[in-house]
C-alpha cells in the first residue's frame, strides 16, 4: 500500500511499507532458546541504534564507512558510466544514504531511487533529505526488512534496476544466508540488471579490534541498546548494566563477532518465558565477515551474478564491486 507524501523540497516522494507483520518478539523468544543465545542484528536499527550506529561511523577507529565514501568519491564517475543511464536505484539497508549522494551525482539521468530500510523514521528523513538534493527524482522509500520479501515499485519503459548494498552488510549474514541472499538479490534485479556492493576485505585483526571496540564506547551503547529496545518494545526484563559489550575478531570464521555478556548470574523475563543466564554467558548479536576479493566474486558468480569491475582503497581495507546479474532463478517473493 502506498502513501503519498508532500516533502518541503520539490522531490517527488511516494512512501511504502511493508505489510509483512512483525516478527521481533518471535526472532527474540527463538534466539533466547538456543544454547548459544542470539538476537538478529537486523533489530539493533530502531531510531536510537540507527543513530548511535551513524555515530559509530564519525570515530577515529571505524575505517569501513569513511574508506567506503572515499573510494565513491574517487571513483563515483567510473562506476556511474558503468551503470549508464535510467537506472532505478533500489537501495538496500539505506541508512543515512551519505555514499548514495555521490552515486547519485554521478548517475546519467537516473530513472528513480527506492532506499530501503528497517528503521521507517530514519529512512524517511533521508528520503527527504535525498528528495531535496534531486528535486528531479522519483523517491519512493520502502519501510520494510529486505532479508524478506519486499515489494518494490515496478521498472517503467526502458529503465534497468541497480541493487546498491553499501557498507558491507553483506558480511552480517553467515556463507549460505548471504548466498541465499545474494541469489534473491539477483531475482530482483532481472537479468541485465546490476548489483553495486561494499565488501570489508581481510585485515590485521588489531585494526578490526579497535573498529568494534571504540574508545569512546560508542559501539557498546549501540550493542546495548538492543536490549533497551526488547525492554521498551517487547516488555522484557532486562538488567542494562548487568550486560558488557564484547567484541573480537574469530579468525576460523574470518569475522568479527559482537556479543553481550552476562557479568553476573541473572534471570531476564520475556513474554512469560524466563531464560537464565551464568556468569560469562553471552548473547550473539552480530557478526561481521570479511573477505578476500577473489573468494566474494566466487560467491556471487554461484548466486548468479557476473563480475564487471572492483574499486579498492590505497591500503586494501575496502572494495565496493560491479556485478550483472545473469541467472534470475530465484524470486524475491
Amino acid at each position: 500500500m502506498a502513501v503519498q507524501r508532500h516533502s518541503t523540497g520539490s522531490g517527488r516522494i511516494t512512501e511504502r511499507t511493508s505489510t509483512a507483520p512483525s516478527h521481533f518478539l518471535a526472532d527474540v523468544l527463538h534466539g533466547l532458546a538456543q544454547s548459544q543465545k542470539s538476537i538478529p542484528c537486523k533489530y539493533f536499527y530502531d531510531e536510537a541504534g540507527s543513530a548511535l550506529f551513524d555515530a559509530i561511523c564519525e570515530t577515529p577507529e571505524y575505517y569501513p564507512t569513511r574508506t567506503e565514501l572515499a573510494i565513491m568519491a574517487t571513483h563515483a564517475p567510473e562506476i556511474g558510466e558503468a551503470l549508464g543511464r535510467n537506472c532505478q536505484v533500489v537501495e538496500l539497508g539505506s541508512g543515512s544514504s551519505l555514499k548514495t549522494r555521490r552515486l547519485l551525482e554521478h548517475l546519467p539521468r537516473p530513472a528513480a531511487y527506492v532506499p530501503v530500510d528497517i528503521s521507517g523514521e530514519h529512512l524517511r528523513k533521508s528520503a527527504d533529505s535525498l528528495a531535496r538534493r534531486f528535486p528531479e527524482l522519483d523517491v519512493t522509500p520502502v519501510a520494510a526488512d529486505f532479508t524478506r520479501p519486499f515489494d518494490v515499485p515496478a521498472l517503467h519503459g526502458s529503465a534497468r534496476r541497480v541493487i546498491y548494498f553499501p557498507g558491507s552488510t553483506i558480511g552480517n549474514f553467515p556463507l549460505a544466508e548471504a548466498a541465499s541472499l545474494l541469489e534473491r538479490t539477483a531475482a530482483l534485479a532481472g537479468r541485465g540488471g546490476s548489483l553495486l556492493i561494499g565488501i570489508d576485505l581481510v585485515k590485521d585483526p588489531a585494526i578490526l579490534d579497535a573498529a568494534y571496540n571504540d574508545r569512546r564506547g560508542t559501539t557498546a551503547a549501540f550493542n546495548r541498546n538492543l536490549l533497551v529496545r526488547i525492554n521498551r518494545e517487547l516488555g522484557a526484563d532486562f538488567d542494562l548494566g548487568a550486560f558488557r559489550h564484547f567484541a573480537f575478531y574469530n579468525p576460523a570464521e574470518g569475522r568479527v563477532e559482537m556479543h553481550l555478556r552476562s557479568e553476573i548470574e541473572q534471570t531476564v523475563h520475556l513474554a512469560g518465558r524466563t531464560f537464565r543466564f551464568r556468569v560469562g554467558e553471552t548473547i550473539h548479536t552480530e557478526n561481521s565477515h570479511k573477505y578476500r576479493v577473489e573468494d566474494f566474486r566466487k560467491l556471487a558468480s554461484n548466486a548468479g551474478w557476473r563480475s564487471v569491475a572492483a574499486w579498492a582503497d590505497l591500503k586494501q581495507f575496502f572494495s565496493v564491486q560491479l556485478f550483472e546479474a545473469i541467472s534470475i532463478g530465484s524470486r524475491n517473493g
